[in-house]
C-alpha cells in the first residue's frame, strides 16, 4: 500500500497522527536506543506493549538484552504469558509450575524501563486435575457436548463455564495469588470468553467450515448450571424450552452477564486488592465470544486487531479502534492489539498511524518472537520520528 496514498483516506484524523503520542513521547532522548537500561519506569499506564512467550532457562543477563532491545523500540509494558491452561511460570500452590519466572523477570524489566504485566490464560483449562476430578466444570455447547470431552476447533479449547460457582472461585485464585506479588505492575486477563461461535472469517478456511450463522456445536455454555439459572430468571430452558436459542437475546444477554460478572465481581476486586492494573486481551467481533467487555470496569483494553484473521485492510483497524472507543464512551483507554505477522515493517508504521488517528492510547504487539529485523528498524523509525 503507498503510504501517501493511505494517509490521505484518512482525512481529519491525518492531523492527528502528526500528533500522537507515539511520535511525542519517542521523540526525545529517553526513547533513543542510548543507554536503554537507566530509562525510568513511565508513570501511569504505557503507551505501547509487547506480548512475550517466555523462553525457558535464559540467563539474567540475556533477559537483559531482550528487555533492553524492546525499551529501545519505544515499547513501554511487557506482557509475559505466565499461565497458559496448564502451567504456571510463576510460584503457585495448585498448578504444575515449569519455572519460577515471572518474579525473577520483574526487577530486569523494572531496571530496563519497562513495565511488566502478567498475561494469564482465564476460561481454557488443559490442567489434568481439573479434568479428571472436576468435568462438571467445563462449558457445553448446544448440543449438549462438554467441552473436556468434545472441545471446539482445537484440543486445548476445553473451556471453563462461567455460570459455575466454582469456576469463578478458581479463576479469581489465581488473580489473586498474582496480585499479592508486590512489584508486579498488573494483570493481563487473555481467553476471558467462552469459544467462538462464529470464527473470523480468515480463519474458518483453516478448520474447513462455514460459519454462515450459529451453529449449535459452537455455541456455549449451555452446562447444567447456566440453564438452571437462566430457568430460574426466565421460566424458560434455553436447551429444551427454545426452538432457536441462539435468536433469543435474552438468552444471549445472560451468556454475556455470566462473563461481565466473573470479570467485575470477582476478578477486578481480586486485582484491586493488590493495587495492581487490570486489562485484558478482547475480540473485536465481541459478540461471537459472549464478550461484553465495554460493561467491564478494566483499566484499559488491548483489543486483538488482526486484521489479516477478518480479511480487512490496514484501514480496518482504525474503524475497530473508533468502534470501540464509542462503545466505552470513550471513557477508557484502548491499545490497538497488532498480529506482527500479518504486517510488512511499512504497514506495521500505518498500523500505529492508523490506530493513533483513530484514538488509540497505543500499541501492542504480538509478539516479541514474531519481530524481524526489519520490524524493529520500523519500531526504531516511528520511536525516532
Amino acid at each position: 500500500m503507498d503510504k501517501r496514498a493511505f494517509l490521505k483516506t484518512l482525512g481529519k484524523a491525518g492531523a492527528a497522527y502528526l500528533t500522537a503520542p507515539w511520535l511525542q513521547a519517542c521523540s526525545n532522548d529517553q526513547h533513543q536506543q542510548k543507554a536503554p537500561a537507566k530509562l525510568g519506569l513511565t508513570a501511569g499506564l504505557p503507551d505501547n506493549w509487547m506480548w512475550l512467550r517466555p523462553d525457558l532457562g535464559l540467563t539474567d543477563e540475556e533477559w537483559k538484552v531482550h528487555f533492553d532491545k524492546i525499551r529501545a523500540a519505544g515499547i513501554e509494558a511487557v506482557l509475559p504469558q505466565i499461565f497458559d491452561g496448564v502451567f504456571a511460570y510463576f510460584d503457585h500452590p495448585n498448578y504444575p509450575i515449569k519455572e519460577i519466572l515471572l518474579e525473577r523477570l520483574i526487577p530486569l524489566a523494572h531496571a530496563a524501563g519497562l513495565q511488566i504485566h502478567a498475561w494469564m490464560w482465564c476460561m481454557p483449562s488443559n490442567h489434568p486435575e481439573i479434568l479428571e476430578k472436576h468435568p462438571d466444570w467445563y462449558a457445553v455447547n448446544g448440543k449438549g457436548e462438554p467441552a473436556n470431552l468434545k472441545p471446539a476447533y482445537v484440543d486445548y479449547y476445553k473451556f471453563l463455564c462461567p455460570c459455575h460457582p466454582e469456576v469463578r472461585n478458581f479463576v479469581q485464585e489465581r488473580v489473586s495469588v498474582l496480585a499479592n506479588i508486590a512489584e508486579l505492575d498488573g494483570i493481563h486477563l487473555d481467553y476471558i470468553r467462552v469459544p467462538d461461535v462464529i470464527l473470523a472469517e480468515g480463519l474458518q478456511p483453516k478448520y474447513n467450515i462455514v460459519q454462515d450463522k450459529e451453529y449449535p456445536e459452537y455455541d456455549y455454555s449451555y452446562s447444567t448450571y447456566c440453564r438452571e439459572q437462566f430457568k430460574a430468571q426466565t421460566g424458560i430452558d434455553p436447551l429444551t424450552d427454545l426452538k432457536a436459542p441462539a435468536a433469543n437475546e435474552a438468552w444471549r444477554q445472560f451468556r454475556y452477564d455470566a462473563v461481565n460478572e466473573l470479570v467485575n465481581d470477582f476478578l477486578v476486586p481480586a486485582a484491586k486488592k493488590g493495587n495492581k492494573v487490570i486489562t485484558a486481551a478482547v475480540f473485536p467481533n465481541w459478540e461471537s465470544v459472549r464478550q461484553q467487555w465495554h460493561r467491564w470496569n478494566l483499566d484499559a483494553f488491548l483489543p486483538m486487531l488482526y486484521h489479516g484473521f477478518y480479511n480487512a485492510p490496514v484501514a480496518w483497524i482504525g474503524e475497530q479502534v473508533e468502534a470501540a472507543l464509542n462503545r466505552l464512551d470513550q471513557a477508557k483507554p484502548v491499545y490497538s492489539g497488532l498480529f506482527v505477522p500479518h504486517l510488512s515493517p511499512e504497514e506495521l508504521e500505518l498500523a500505529i498511524d492508523v490506530s493513533r488517528a483513530a484514538g488509540a492510547k497505543g500499541v501492542s504487539l504480538f509478539s516479541y518472537k514474531d519481530i524481524s529485523e526489519a520490524h524493529w528498524a520500523a519500531l526504531h523509525k516511528k520511536a525516532k520520528e
